[in-house]
C-alpha cells in the first residue's frame, strides 16, 4: 500500500498542473442572483490562511497571506502564468538574450515598462518608481527581507521614462524572480511620490495601507481581524469581477474549517493535510490538489553546539518517522525526501538519496561524533547537553502532534526537546524587530518554504543570505555549496546550470542543515460556487481577473 501510496503522488507531483477535485456531497440550495448555495455572497470572496499577519508591505515581510494579497494589489514588473513562466506586468516583455533585453556578456538588462499604468491613487507610474524602488531596497537604514541579486547592481539608468537599465558586476539568472517579480520572496516596486524623502520606509504610514497597481487596492486593514481588498478602478487591464476579497485574520486551524463548514468564508488557502478529509466532507465545497513547490521542514540552528556537527544532524534526520508522520497526520498527502526542490520542478535531481528512519543507525552516528548519555538518559558533551529548544507557531495542532511524534522517538535516542509557541505575527516578523525565524533564538523550528520558479536556493542557504542578510535562518554556510549557488545565478542558459543545481540539492541533502519533512501539494477548499481560480505553484493569485463567485 505504501509503495502504490506514493506512486501515485508522485505522478500527481510530475504531471505538471494536475487537478484533483472532490465537491462536498450534499447539495446546496440556489442562492441570490443565481448563485448556488444560498450562503454566497455574489462578487464578494472571504477567505483565511488559519494566521494573522505580519505587515502589507513585501519588502518588509514574508508570509503566504502577504504573497496573496501583494500579487492582487502591488506593482510587479513581471508575473507568472499557469505554467509558472514568467510574463510581462508593468514590463512590456521579459528581458532575454534572444530578444535582446540581456546583453551577449549578461552584465546588462533592459526594462521597457508600460505607457499607460497608473498607480491605485491615479498618479501615472514611470521609470522613477523603478529606480527610486531599486534604491529602497539598497537603502541599508531599510529593514528589507534579503538583498541577494540587489547587490550585484552596479548602476541603475533611466533613458527615458519607460526605459530602465541594469548594469550588474556579474551575470545573475535569477534577475527575471528577484527583480520585482511577484514569484517568491521578493520587494514590489513602490510610489516614489508617497515615499520620497524618508531616510527609511520601515515605519513610514504607507505600509498601514500600501498603494499598487494591480486590478485591486487595499480599502483597510483591520489589526487582528480583516484586510479588505476592492477593484482598483486605475488598473490597466480593466476591472476584476470580483467586487470586494475580503481576508479574515482567524490564526488557529480548527477555527478555520469550523467557519468553512459554517460558510463564514468561501476559500481556506494553504489547507494543511491534516485537515483534508474534513474539507472534503463539508456540503458545497470543492476541495483542489496542485503539485507544489511548497516543502514542510524543520530547521536546525547550524551554529549551536552539537548542531554544528553533521553528524549530529544527520542522526536527528535519521531519528524521525516521516513516513509515519506522514501517514497519521498528513493523511498520506506529501513527498517524503531530503531535496528542498519538488519533483515538480524542473531543477529537480533524482540522484538525491533519501535518509531512512533507523533509530539504531542514529544511535550510533551520535555516539561516533562523542554525545554520551548522561545519568538522566539525554546525551552530553563539553558540557552542553542535546535537550533543545523547538519552536512553532500557535494554532496549529497538526504541527503539534508531529512534535510528539518526533519526541518519542529522539528521547529512544538520548535527545529531548522544550517546545514555545509564538503567534504568527511574531514568528515570521523581520530580523529588526525581534521576528523568532530570523533571530535564531531556537535550536529548531518548523514552517514551510516555497520554492522560487528558477529553482535558486541561495537565498535559503547561501553563506552570504544568513539574517540580516538574507532568509538563511539555519545559519548554514558551506562555501562549496554557496560557490555552485554563485556559479547557478551565473548561468542564464536553464541547460547549463543544471549541473550547478545538482551540486546544490546534494549538498544539502549530504549537509542536512535541515529536515525536509515533506514536498507539500497545494491543498484548496472553496465554496463550489467560486469560478476561473486557476493558482500556479509560485504565485497562486496571479490570475484573478476571471475570477468570480
Amino acid at each position: 500500500m505504501k509503495r502504490l501510496l506514493a506512486t501515485a503522488l508522485v505522478a500527481l507531483l510530475t504531471a505538471g498542473c494536475t487537478k484533483v477535485a472532490t465537491v462536498g456531497s450534499a447539495a446546496a440550495t440556489p442562492g441570490p442572483n443565481g448563485a448556488r448555495n444560498a450562503y454566497t455572497v455574489p462578487h464578494v470572496l472571504r477567505y483565511a490562511t488559519a494566521e494573522d499577519i505580519v505587515g502589507l508591505n513585501p519588502h518588509l515581510t514574508q508570509q503566504t497571506v502577504l504573497s496573496y494579497m501583494a500579487s492582487l494589489t502591488m506593482a510587479w514588473l513581471v508575473k507568472f502564468d499557469h505554467e509558472n513562466r514568467a510574463i510581462p506586468e508593468l514590463a512590456t516583455e521579459v528581458p532575454t538574450q534572444a530578444n535582446g533585453g540581456i546583453s551577449k556578456d549578461g552584465l546588462t538588462i533592459t526594462y521597457h515598462l508600460r505607457k499607460d499604468a497608473k498607480w491605485s491613487d491615479g498618479v501615472p507610474f514611470t521609470a522613477d518608481d523603478v529606480v527610486f524602488s531599486t534604491k529602497v531596497v539598497l537603502n541599508p537604514k531599510n529593514n528589507e527581507v534579503g538583498r541577494d541579486g540587489w547587490d550585484l547592481i552596479a548602476k541603475i539608468d533611466e533613458p527615458d521614462k519607460y526605459t530602465v537599465v541594469y548594469h550588474l558586476k556579474k551575470p545573475y539568472a535569477t534577475y527575471v524572480s528577484t527583480f520585482f517579480s511577484s514569484g517568491g520572496a521578493n520587494p514590489c516596486i513602490l510610489p516614489e511620490h508617497l515615499l520620497r524623502g524618508l531616510p527609511d520606509i520601515n515605519n513610514a504610514p504607507y505600509n498601514a495601507l500600501p498603494v499598487g497597481i494591480g486590478p485591486f487596492k487595499y480599502q483597510s486593514w483591520k489589526r487582528s481581524d480583516s484586510v479588505t481588498i476592492v477593484p482598483n478602478p486605475s488598473y490597466f487591464r480593466g476591472l476584476p469581477k470580483l467586487q470586494k476579497i475580503v481576508f479574515r485574520i482567524v490564526p488557529d486551524r480548527n477555527t478555520v474549517l469550523t467557519q468553512l463548514q459554517t460558510h463564514e468564508i468561501d476559500l481556506w488557502t494553504p489547507v494543511p493535510p491534516a485537515f483534508y478529509d474534513r474539507t472534503k466532507a463539508i456540503p458545497g465545497l470543492v476541495v483542489d490538489r496542485y503539485p507544489s513547490y511548497y516543502f514542510g521542514h524543520i530547521d536546525f540552528q547550524n551554529q549551536h553546539p552539537g548542531l554544528d556537527d553533521p553528524r549530529v544532524r544527520r542522526a536527528l534526520r535519521m531519528a524521525i518517522d516521516r513516513d509515519e508522520i506522514k501517514q497519521k497526520i498528513r493523511h498520506g498527502i506529501g513527498i517524503v525526501q531530503d531535496d528542498p526542490i519538488s519533483p515538480a520542478h524542473p531543477t529537480f535531481d533524482k540522484a538525491v538519496p533519501t535518509a531512512k528512519f533507523d533509530l539504531d543507525a542514529a544511535g550510533k552516528l551520535l555516539d561516533e561524533a562523542g554525545w554520551a548519555p548522561g545519568p538522566d538518559g539525554i546525551r552530553a558533551k563539553n558540557g552542553h547537553s542535546l535537550n533543545l529548544n523547538f519552536a512553532t507557531s500557535t494554532g496549529t495542532p497538526d504541527a503539534d502532534q508531529q512534535i510528539e511524534l518526533i519526541r518519542a522517538n529522539w528521547k529512544k535516542i538520548g535527545v529531548a526537546i522544550s517546545v514555545r509557541r509564538y503567534p504568527a505575527q511574531l514568528m515570521f516578523a523581520p530580523y529588526a524587530d525581534n521576528g523568532i525565524v530570523y533571530g535564531g533564538k531556537w535550536d529548531l523550528i518548523v514552517f514551510n518554504w516555497g520554492g522560487d520558479p528558477i529553482g535558486d536556493l541561495s537565498t535559503l542557504y547561501s553563506c552570504d543570505s544568513i539574517p540580516p542578510k538574507g532568509q538563511n535562518d539555519p545559519r548554514y554556510c558551506d562555501h562549496s555549496v554557496s560557490e555552485a549557488m554563485d556559479k547557478f545565478k551565473g548561468e542564464y542558459d536553464e541547460s547549463k546550470r543544471q549541473k550547478y543545481s545538482d551540486l546544490i540539492q546534494e549538498g544539502i541533502a549530504k549537509d542536512a542543515p535541515i529536515v525536509v519533512l515533506d514536498i507539500l501539494e497545494d491543498i484548496y477548499a472553496h465554496n463550489s460556487d467560486l469560478r476561473g481560480f486557476k493558482p500556479n505553484q509560485v504565485s497562486q493569485f496571479d490570475d484573478f481577473m476571471n475570477v468570480d463567485i
